[in-house]
C-alpha cells in the first residue's frame, strides 16, 4: 500500500504546498501558514523520515518528489505553486523539472541547484551522542546538544523534534539512523540539462552562504524565468529570522502576473 506524507492543510484558494528542510518538519512554518492561508490553500508538508510522516530506508529527492506527486494526486491538486527551504527546496526543484504541468510557480528558499558537500555531520554527531532511554527532561537533551552545539538556535530548532514516545521515554520524530547514512544525498545537484520554464523566485538570506553570486549561473540555466532576491537581516533560516520580508516577497511573487 502507498505511504501518504503526514500534512497540515489550511485555508483556501490557490494550492500552495511548503516543503522544510533537513531535520525540519512542516510545523516549524506554521505561523506563516497561518499568514499564506488567508491568500492560499496552505500544505504543510513532513517529507518522509521528518516529522510525522512515514519512515522508510530510501532516502533521496527522487523518492521524495515520488512522494509529493502521490500526495498531489491522493488530494486531486492539478496545479500548485510550492516554497522549498534548504533540502524542501531540492525536493521542489526537482519535482518542477520532473513534473512542469503541476506546478504553477515556484519559491526556492536559500539554497541552489549545485552540489553541496556535507556539512551537518556535527548536528547529527551531537543528536546521536544523546542516549534518548536514560534522559528525563528536554533541558537534559539540551545539556547534551549544547557540547557540540552552541548555537542556541539551532538547538531550539533540534528540541522541537522531540517528543515523548511514551511516559518516560523520549524519541525523534525523524529517522536519525537512515539520515546518518544517507547524509550524501542531502547535497546532491539537480540533475545536469534539466529545466523549469515557468516562473521561480530564489530567496537568499544575506547573512548566508548557501546561494553566492557564481552560482546565477547555473540557476539560470535551470530556471531561465527565475529571479533571485536577498532578505536582509537573515541568515539561512531566513523565513524564521524575517517572516515580513519572506513572506510579502512571496505574495507579491506568486500574485504578480
Amino acid at each position: 500500500m502507498m505511504e501518504l506524507l503526514h500534512s497540515t492543510i489550511s485555508g483556501k484558494g490557490e494550492p500552495l504546498i511548503i516543503l522544510h528542510g533537513f531535520l525540519g518538519m512542516g510545523d516549524n512554518w506554521k505561523s506563516l501558514a497561518v499568514q499564506f492561508s488567508n491568500h492560499y490553500q496552505v500544505h504543510l508538508i513532513d517529507q518522509r523520515n521528518h516529522g510525522r510522516s512515514f519512515q522508510a530506508e530510501e532516502f533521496s529527492y527522487e523518492d521524495m518528489v515520488q512522494d509529493l506527486h502521490n500526495y498531489l494526486v491522493h488530494h486531486d491538486l492539478q496545479r500548485v505553486n510550492i516554497i522549498g527551504h534548504s533540502m524542501g527546496g531540492k525536493t521542489a526543484m526537482l519535482f518542477a523539472v520532473e513534473y512542469p504541468d503541476l506546478v504553477n510557480k515556484l519559491v526556492v528558499a536559500d539554497i541552489a541547484p549545485k552540489f553541496y558537500p556535507p556539512h551537518h555531520q556535527y548536528i547529527l554527531d551531537a543528536l546521536s551522542a544523546v542516549d534518548l532511554n536514560k534522559v528525563k527532561s528536554r533541558n537534559e537533551i539540551d545539556e547534551v546538544l549544547k557540547r557540540h552545539i552552541s548555537e542556541i538556535g539551532i538547538r531550539q530548532f533540534l528540541l522541537k523534534n522531540v517528543y515523548r514516545k511514551e511516559k518516560d521515554q523520549f524519541a525523534y520524530r525523524f529517522n536519525l539512523e537512515v539520515l546518518k547514512e544517507q547524509i550524501h544525498e542531502i547535497g546532491v545537484a539537480l540533475p545536469p540539462r534539466t529545466i523549469f520554464e515557468k516562473p521561480v523566485l530564489f530567496l537568499k538570506g544575506a547573512n548566508s552562504g548557501y546561494i553566492t553570486n557564481d552560482d546565477e549561473a547555473l540557476i539560470r540555466a535551470h530556471f531561465p524565468n527565475s529571479q533571485i532576491l536577498t532578505i536582509t537581516n537573515a541568515s539561512h533560516w531566513l523565513h524564521a529570522e524575517n517572516p515580513i520580508d519572506f513572506f510579502n516577497n512571496v505574495v507579491r511573487f506568486l500574485e504578480n502576473d
